[in-house]
Order: C-alpha cells, then sequence, then structure tokens
C-alpha cells in the first residue's frame, strides 16, 4: 500500500480545498464542493472563497444568502456553517442526534429532567407563526413552561439542536453587523427538513462521507468525526469499502480517499494563501499537522487568521487603521517576501478598507 507523505497530503489538501489555484467556478458551486464554511464570524467566509474562487466578488454571496439558495444553520460539530440549500435539507437530520448529545454534554446540571420532544414541540408551535426570533425573544416566549434553566442555555437547545434553524440575513452579508435572527430551515426555505431514513448503510452518512473526501481527503477515519462531529460513521464507511481506494500515512494510519480525486505531485508550487479565521483548510481534520505545525495549533481555535506560504501556515493576519499587519511565524525567503506583500495588496483591494499600508513583522 502506497504511504503519503505530509508533502502529499498537503498538496492534496491545496487541491481540494481550491488553494492550489483559483478555481473558474460559481460561490455557489464553491460552497457545495467545500461541504460548506465554517461561519461563526459572518465576515469570514468572503475571504475564504475570495482565496478560492477566480474573480469573486462579494456580492455573489450575498445574492446567494438573500435569495436562500446558501443559509447559515448549526450543523458541523454544532457550529454555524454556511452551506447550500440543498445540503441543509438533507443532511439535518443526520446530524440532529449529535446537536443534541452536545448542547446536553455541555449544560447537563441545568438541563436535567427537561423532556426534549415537550420543548422542542412548544418550540415549534411559538416558531409556527413564521416570525423571526431572536433566541431571547424564543426563550422568553416559553418561560413560563421552563422557567428554572438559564435563558442562554434553554436558547441554545431550542435554536442549535431541537429545531432546525436558518439565521437570516442581514447577518453574515458584506459588511454588515445584525443579530441573529431565525427561521425553522422549513419556513425560510419553502421545504420539509426530511426525516433520517431508517437503513443500516447509513446513506445520508455515506453520502457525507464522500463529500468530505472530495473536499478534504485522503483523510482518516477520525478526520471524519472531527470534521462532521459524527460518531456514528462506521456503517457508512464500510459501505462505502468497495467505492474507495486506501493509503498510509507516515505512521501507519490508513487513508480512504475517492479514485479520481487530484492527488498533485509533493513538489507542486503552492502560492501565497490568505486565509480567514477558522478555516475548513485546517479545521477539517483531526491530525491538522498536514498543513499546520503542533506550536501553532492553538492559532486555528482562537480565530486567528493565517497566511499559507508553501502550503503551510507560516504568519496571521489582521487588519485595521487602514493597515494589513502581517505577522510571521518563521523566516521567509526574498521571493516569499515579495510573493506575501503582492498577495497582501491583493487582498488590501478585496477588503475595500482604504488599507494603504502593508506591514510585515518579523519572525521572532
Amino acid at each position: 500500500m502506497r504511504v503519503l507523505t505530509q508533502r502529499d497530503l498537503n498538496r492534496a489538501t491545496l487541491a481540494r480545498q481550491y488553494l492550489l489555484e483559483r478555481e473558474d467556478c460559481t460561490a455557489l458551486d464553491a460552497v457545495s464542493h467545500l461541504a460548506g464554511l465554517q461561519a461563526q464570524a459572518p465576515q469570514e467566509p468572503f475571504t475564504g472563497l475570495w482565496s478560492r474562487v477566480r474573480a469573486f466578488t462579494p456580492a455573489d454571496l450575498d445574492n446567494l444568502v438573500s435569495g436562500r439558495q446558501v443559509v447559515r444553520t448549526h450543523l458541523m460539530r454544532r457550529t454555524v456553517h454556511l452551506v447550500t440549500a440543498t445540503d441543509a435539507l438533507a443532511w439535518r437530520a443526520r446530524h440532529d442526534a449529535m446537536l443534541r448529545q452536545r448542547v446536553l454534554s455541555t449544560y447537563r446540571s441545568e438541563l436535567d429532567g427537561i423532556d426534549l420532544d415537550e420543548l422542542s414541540a412548544a418550540g415549534r408551535a411559538v416558531m409556527a407563526d413564521h416570525q423571526p426570533r431572536g433566541m431571547g425573544e424564543l426563550v422568553g416566549a416559553l418561560r413560563d413552561r421552563w422557567p428554572t434553566p438559564p435563558s442562554r442555555v434553554l436558547g441554545e437547545l431550542l435554536v442549535a439542536a431541537l429545531i432546525p434553524m436558518a439565521q437570516l440575513p442581514p447577518r453574515g452579508l458584506w459588511k454588515r453587523t445584525a443579530g441573529v435572527h431565525n427561521l425553522p430551515l422549513s419556513t425560510w426555505l419553502h421545504q420539509p427538513v426530511p426525516q433520517l431514513p431508517a437503513d443500516p448503510d447509513d446513506p445520508i452518512g455515506q453520502r457525507l462521507v464522500l463529500r468530505y473526501l472530495a473536499a478534504y481527503g485522503p483523510a482518516t477515519t477520525a478526520d471524519i468525526r472531527a470534521w462532521s462531529g459524527l460518531a456514528g460513521l462506521p456503517a457508512a464507511v464500510n459501505a462505502l469499502r468497495g467505492d474507495v481506494i486506501t493509503y498510509r500515512d507516515e505512521r501507519g494510519r490508513l487513508l480512504l480517499d475517492l479514485t479520481d480525486a487530484p492527488r498533485p505531485h509533493a513538489d507542486t508550487p503552492a502560492p501565497i494563501r490568505f486565509l480567514p479565521a477558522f478555516d475548513n483548510a485546517i479545521l477539517g481534520y483531526q491530525d491538522r499537522s498536514r498543513i499546520i505545525d503542533d506550536p501553532h495549533l492553538g492559532l486555528s481555535v482562537a480565530g486567528q487568521r493565517a497566511v499559507l506560504i508553501d502550503g503551510r501556515v507560516a504568519a496571521t493576519w489582521t487588519t485595521g487603521d487602514r493597515r494589513l499587519t502581517i505577522s510571521l511565524l518563521r523566516n521567509l525567503t526574498r521571493t516569499e517576501e515579495r510573493e506575501l506583500e503582492a498577495e497582501g495588496q491583493n487582498l488590501a483591494t478585496f477588503m475595500d478598507q482604504g488599507i494603504d499600508t502593508i506591514h510585515i513583522a518579523e519572525s521572532t
């Protein structure tokens, strides 16, 4: 069985994530291919798509969100994601048990004794008037029946687990700030959320695995679990054994992949890429060593924006006061510095914040 090096995996990841070269595709196609973009920070997906899609403009994503072709919803790992409407409807039921369990495990004592089905039915009845509500408004309408749990806890259980919700625009639109207002997915998309079919081969799980491998592979089953938050995918993986190929990594772990997916040569040049906070390319794995060094792992979960240089996280970046500040994590060659500044200029133009200075802070 062929062994894939870390650099092999890195280049495969860059190709699957549209980071090896920008793709000539629509923003909708990119969101679909990537199986969603992590989006708890509402402005970050714009940079993520700009780094991946040739000729992307913020209006492209604004139109998709306002046109209900892409939605903001709690899905993988109980995190807010930007996903296509089609995927939101197809995948939500498969994530229900995980979403409930993650809220319950976080607030076990506060939610002890609550009948989840009763609370869910009551919440759905409130939302049946098709009026968008913030989490506090929904909780307030139910407070007489459930007076004990803290509002935040009860609200998270309702909007992140019990009721499939969409977060409505203007939240998530370019350079707009807005609170979270929710509507049930079925109301916002004018389609019912399908129920989970009873099938031991887990057909929805199989589709999730295939979509994950197309955007993240080659990968281990632990990587698939880390990305999705779903522990119950062994049946799906087993059902797909005849449809995927396998490799080993340098530590001997089994990697799954699609037969016809790109696996560029390890020496393929990788361009400078500016990534948003919580980017898929970093957070989509249990083992993130293919793209980020162990000493810097904390950056990916702390919401810092990263810069890929030769395919790996080598700097962070911020904007403010008309300045793009790039903080290096390692020393660069002169060629890398020139390429970094050039792509920084491109980013500054895209951000449209009046940036007139690019400051590169040297590695200490």
